[in-house]
């Protein structure tokens, strides 16, 4: 007979529906001893009558997974905070339609994720900021569950990447420039430390910049700058020292726009074109006409989601996955 309505019932309830001991159903829930097929299929269905809901740490005893993943996400001094939680919202929204929860880890020792993975807390594990030679590699690598990384080192080696394809990023967007005329095209890109890392995406949109000015036989005038308003003034009062005929921009440091747009002004320069690599929701708040890429921080965490879930169902096994950009136009009077 039925004791307790659907969602309330307890293990002693399942074990009297379906005529066996309370450890009977134990292991049957758990797996931890065999159980024979006619007592199993008993209990299953005393417990869909039921509704009864196993604790969490009977269901992961069961399918020996805990159904959590590991998001490494470092929120060192220099970085945007607001763009990585972009990443983070896309991660923990897509895992949450695969029935997972995630373990976040914001420090930067290179061993956290060792000491979550070896002690089989999580069951898969998204790494973002990953710079071209990463320190996490090597542990990463060996490691028995499946990982992917946000970002695109130097040598992967098993493990599946995805990421904007931002040695793209810097070719269109010189590309995009030259199309329209300009010829003395700078870059202001990330922070002095971010590169001084070897940050990866970083690095890469670099190196797309400087192959499509070489194609140009047009100077490189590229310079990092600190992710604040200052910088962005600094950086554009070195370039226009450097190049005073600068006819053009491709910014890649959010923090800084509002120093560009304002350093601009200041010089009288509102005519040097500007091109933004930047989330979507920064453009709507610029206050002049440029273009940009986008850098879509929440599309990103969902494929690493669906990506690493694929792996733990064995259909895929690692890959690079590089999401092309899009040069957009931003208009105040459209």
């Amino acid at each position: 007979m039925t004791t307790s309505g659907p969602g309330e019932a307890t293990i002693g309830d399942v074990a009297r529906e379906a005529g066996v001991s309370v450890s009977t159903v134990s292991y049957a829930l758990s797996g931890k001893r065999p159980i024979s097929e006619a007592t199993r299929q008993r209990i299953q269905s005393a417990v869909d009558r039921l509704g009864y809901r196993p604790h969490a740490g009977a269901r992961a005893l069961a399918s020996r997974r805990t159904h959590v993943l590991a998001l490494v996400a470092p929120l060192r001094v220099d970085v945007n905070v607001s763009v990585i939680l972009q990443f983070v919202a896309g991660v923990v929204t897509r895992a949450r339609s695969h029935d997972l929860d995630v373990l976040l880890l914001t420090n930067d020792d290179p061993h956290s994720l060792d000491r979550v993975a070896s002690g089989s807390m999580v069951d898969a594990a998204i790494v973002m900021d990953v710079e071209r030679e990463d320190p996490r590699l090597p542990e990463l690598r060996a490691m028995r569950q499946p990982a992917v990384l946000i970002g695109l080192p130097d040598d992967p080696g098993p493990l599946a990447c995805v990421d904007l394809d931002f040695v793209s990023v810097g070719r269109q967007a010189v590309a995009h420039l030259a199309a329209a005329g300009r010829r003395r095209i700078g870059l202001i890109g990330a922070a002095p430390t971010v590169l001084a890392r070897r940050t990866s995406f970083a690095e890469r949109l670099m190196r797309g910049y400087g192959e499509a000015v070489a194609r140009l036989d047009a100077p490189a005038l590229a310079v990092a700058a600190q992710g604040s308003r200052g910088g962005g003034i600094s950086a554009v009062t070195e370039l226009l020292e450097r190049e005073p005929a600068l006819d053009a921009l491709v910014v890649h440091n959010e923090l800084a726009v509002p120093g560009v747009v304002e350093a601009l002004r200041r010089a009288g320069r509102e005519d040097v074109a500007l091109v933004l690599v930047c989330p979507a929701d920064l453009v709507g708040s610029v206050p002049v006409d440029c273009d940009w890429i986008e850098v879509p921080g929440a599309r990103i965490g969902e494929i690493a989601v669906d990506m690493v879930t694929a792996q733990l169902a064995g259909a895929t096994g690692p890959e690079v996955r590089l999401l092309e950009p899009t040069v957009r136009a931003h208009r105040l009077n459209p």
